[in-house]
């Protein structure tokens, strides 16, 4: 058979294309191998907390109640024993326990939680400890100058991280669920949240408060949502975690047109 010199270059084009096609196939799967393997080595960190009917959440929310699935006919109950399953109605704000509160929470025309980037659900985490800040001040609002003295140690904040704020209320969420609620209660300056975003470019923020600040108007809350950024808010075991070098992997489920929703966070420390 007959080929001609233009026909065999071409085919050899194609040829040298589909085996660099290849190749670049095989090293994207070889990154995600050595990826996995070395996160499977890693120890993880559950951020979140579980939840129930009298977990601590805003007045104005109100408990939430869960039930028995029942078959709508009947109104009878689903067991294990008669139906061979079993199942739980719930009634609650997306609001509650550790959540992610997305830009539409507060902004007409916000994000809602099912289009917040995927890329954004994984990131580079800083963790900021304002514990010892406490000791003279149980009501601190982290400042900007706080996150400078921070720096000064661990080096600038990462643009496209996580930044979470440490205070260890967390720890009152189950063992003393009122004073969790508590007001005032630490939290993030507005002014450190602006430089946070403005000139560190983070991507979201996090902290173990049921919101943002204590301001009369939620301003920090307000202006991250409304900048488009989203949050979690209600995390816990931020004490294990190293003030840099973890990652953070915050997801929840996919609700159509969210306005927040009960997440999971995990940090993976280095």
């Amino acid at each position: 058979m007959y080929v001609s010199r233009r026909a065999a270059i071409a085919l050899s084009a194609v040829l040298v294309a589909l085996c660099t096609f290849l190749a670049q196939a095989a090293q994207a799967q070889g990154d995600l191998d050595r990826a996995y393997r070395i996160l499977a080595k890693k120890k993880f960190v559950d951020l979140t907390h579980s939840f129930g009917p009298d977990s601590p959440v805003w007045s104005g929310f109100g408990q939430a109640k869960m039930s028995p699935a029942a078959d709508p006919k009947t109104k009878e109950p689903y067991t294990i024993a008669k139906d061979g399953f079993r199942s739980t109605y719930y009634e609650m704000v997306g609001q509650y326990g550790t959540h992610v509160d997305p830009p539409a929470h507060f902004a007409d025309g916000g994000l809602t939680m099912d289009k917040v980037p995927l890329k954004q659900m994984i990131l580079p985490l800083v963790v900021f400890d304002a514990t010892q800040l406490l000791v003279k001040d149980p009501n601190h609002a982290f400042s900007v100058s706080d996150i400078k003295a921070w720096e000064r140690r661990h080096g600038r904040v990462p643009k496209g991280s996580f930044a979470a704020l440490r205070t260890d209320m967390s720890k009152d969420f189950e063992r003393d669920p009122e004073r969790f609620k508590r007001q005032p209660f630490p939290a993030w300056s507005l002014e450190a949240i602006k430089f946070l975003y403005e000139q560190r470019g983070v991507i979201a923020t996090g902290h173990e408060s049921l919101d943002t600040d204590t301001t009369d108007k939620m301003d920090s809350e307000t202006y991250l949502l409304k900048a488009g950024h989203y949050q979690i808010e209600v995390m816990t075991n931020l004490d294990q975690v190293p003030a840099k070098g973890a990652l953070i992997f915050v997801t929840w489920p996919k609700v159509r047109d969210g306005l927040g929703f009960p997440a999971r966070a995990i940090a993976i420390l280095p």
